[in-house]
């Protein structure tokens, strides 16, 4: 299998230099000055071309129409370059109208030269303040995979490629050139209620092309006072090369996720992910004023006035990092100390809850500590979220152990938990990820708002069918809620329980779910549209609080729908949905469908986060 796969990679490395030799052109037109400096002739970039093509080959399952999707390390590519010198690293940012896979083809189609002259593609200083490997230093193959990878998940980059280029005078030395590819970073979108109610928002994630999002939203409603509402949103990626973004914020239309009313919001965050397994820092600063009005003149006994502020902040550490490395910097094994404190101080409860336990409108003060524990290693995939968009699957382990204080109203406990997560990837394409969390207060000798939750995300290998992508999905949770004192009850209306179930009617301390999904990816697009039909069957069966397991209710749904994508564009995925509802309340009994278009596009995942205790009703 692996002789047949070098042939057709020869074959395909000569076609290459076939088109290269017809259109006589250097990767992606580099001019004449870089040329210089690669101290490249024609012939030289045509065997670095080859050699890159054989470096990048992926592994694949033995069917050879699987060769047409990536599946591999994304290390493998550049483990023949360990520990070589980078000598020069170039960077070569695409609009989105170029292919990444072949820089010489170009879209020329009305929509794209319109589109071109609205967007600024992405300035190479941008992509260069996102790297962290450099100049004269040894090639580190994680290293590279890490940054590859991360440069994929910035918001106004599609994809991204880092290819390394031997020296020909110098066997220890190395070439680094990278590509992005941007989207057409420019969206927005509408939605009205004939003409009584009419939203709209309009945002750029990359202005000036340099890693900047300004967000402008409006919203008319004849029934609201006032009737107009409007938000603003700004963001700075990667504040002075630090991996520090910046976000700031004003609504008066802002939905909390957490309550029910709508409010006006001032919002300023600060975010530093742990970019690499070799970054020493991470931490993360949350400061907001919320504040609940009756827009829609609702009758006092129904309206929750609320007045809060925020503030959250936390810091972590890579423990050992130094000291790791020093000899081996391909150990990938990680300790993480991290610290969070979160006060949410409400200046005005509403009457409804007054002096109650309320897991939302209660003032709460909590410090948290927790040590992290992880390996994780990516794997180079598509159609998992995508439409064949190169996405990063994990693979490898993440524990956390969690410790810390809470105090909620006059009730102070100290809080223990921990949190497993395993993630399996095969070389046929199969992605599985299992997990356990569980955490509880102590109060009086007694464990109160105790909890477990355990199950398992799986995606098949993809399946052919004749040009047709099939991948499975199935995600499996159980949930215990026991000796409940604060925390809210269990609810179905979330990922572990029923998707599009809209009601808060079904709650619980037990639950047991099962969701399952069929994507079909198809071949041929309209308009630049990618498309996805898939069905879908979810079951969940609930635990009244204080009932026997014999009392529980089982609700379903099923369905299917469609989603589509044009991947040269920053919107989000546009999913329609059909779903039945069998079993369910009255209110939700029968047939609905849903447009929607905040479906992710591809798979994401980090390192850590912060530290937080379990939660039981979302990610």
């Amino acid at each position: 299998m692996q002789v047949f796969i070098r042939h057709i990679s020869f074959l395909l490395c000569l076609a290459v230099i076939c088109t290269y030799s017809a259109t006589a052109q250097p990767l992606n037109k580099l001019d004449s000055l870089k040329m210089d400096k690669l101290h490249f002739t024609n012939n030289r970039f045509v065997n670095n071309l080859f050699q890159q093509a054989l470096n990048s080959v992926t592994k694949t399952p033995d069917n050879p129409l699987n060769q047409n999707v990536q599946n591999g390390k994304s290390e493998d590519p550049y483990l023949r370059y360990q520990g070589r010198i980078i000598r020069h690293i170039y960077v070569d940012p695409l609009n989105f109208d170029r292919d990444i896979d072949d820089t010489s083809k170009q879209d020329n189609s009305f929509g794209t030269k319109v589109g071109r002259k609205f967007h600024k593609t992405t300035r190479p200083f941008v992509i260069k303040d996102n790297l962290f490997i450099k100049e004269n230093t040894p090639l580190n193959a994680f290293k590279l995979a890490d940054n590859e990878r991360y440069l994929r998940s910035l918001e106004y980059i599609r994809d991204a490629r880092i290819i390394v280029l031997p020296v020909k005078k110098h066997k220890d030395s190395v070439d680094i050139l990278i590509y992005t590819r941007d989207f057409f970073s420019i969206a927005g979108g509408a939605a009205s209620q004939v003409l009584n109610h009419v939203n709209a928002n309009l945002y750029e994630t990359n202005l000036a092309g340099m890693a900047q999002r300004l967000e402008i939203s409006g919203l008319y409603d004849y029934n609201r006072s006032p009737n107009n509402g409007y938000g603003i949103l700004y963001k700075k990626g990667n504040l002075f090369h630090s991996f520090i973004d910046a976000t700031a914020a004003y609504s008066t239309m802002n939905n909390n996720s957490f309550t029910r009313e709508e409010e006006t919001s001032t919002y300023l965050s600060l975010s530093k992910q742990l970019v690499s397994p070799y970054t020493r820092t991470a931490g993360g600063l949350t400061l907001s004023r919320n504040e609940a009005y009756n827009a829609y003149n609702a009758p006092e006994s129904t309206f929750f006035k609320y007045r809060y502020d925020l503030l959250d902040v936390w810091a972590g550490y890579n423990i050992g990092i130094e000291q790791l490395t020093a000899t081996n910097n391909t150990i990938r094994d990680r300790r993480f100390f991290a610290i969070r404190y979160t006060d949410r101080r409400f200046n005005e409860v509403p009457q409804q809850v007054a002096a109650k336990f309320d897991p939302i409108y209660n003032s709460t003060q909590s410090i948290l500590a927790q040590f992290t524990f992880f390996r994780q290693d990516y794997y180079k995939t598509q159609y998992i979220y995508g439409f064949g968009t190169t996405e990063d699957f994990p693979y490898g382990y993440n524990i956390s152990v969690t410790a810390g204080w809470q105090k909620q109203l006059n009730l102070e406990r100290p809080y223990t938990g921990f949190k497993v997560s395993e993630y399996i990837a095969t070389n046929y394409g199969d992605f599985l990820q299992l997990y356990l969390k569980s955490g509880g207060y102590l109060h009086d000798n007694k464990v109160q708002d105790g909890s477990l939750l355990i199950g398992f995300t799986g995606f098949s290998r993809i399946i052919f069918w004749n040009t047709t992508k099939i991948r499975q999905y199935v995600n499996a949770s159980y949930t215990h809620l026991y000796n409940r004192v604060t925390y809210p009850q269990l609810r179905i209306d979330n990922n572990y329980g029923l998707r599009g179930f809209l009601s808060d009617s079904a709650y619980g301390t037990k639950r047991l779910s099962i969701q399952l999904e069929t994507e079909f990816y198809l071949k041929h697009k309209f308009l630049g549209f990618k498309f996805a039909p898939f069905p879908y069957a979810d079951f969940t069966i609930i635990t009244p609080e204080h009932l026997p397991y014999s009392k529980s209710d089982l609700y379903t749904s099923i369905g299917g729908g469609v989603r589509a994508r044009n991947e040269n564009l920053v919107f989000q995925t546009i999913e329609v949905r059909a779903y039945y509802f069998p079993i369910a309340p009255v209110n939700m009994k029968g047939f609905k469908v849903i447009l929607t278009s905040n479906i992710r596009f591809r798979y994401s995942s980090n390192y850590v986060s912060a530290p937080d205790v379990v939660q039981l009703n979302g990610d």
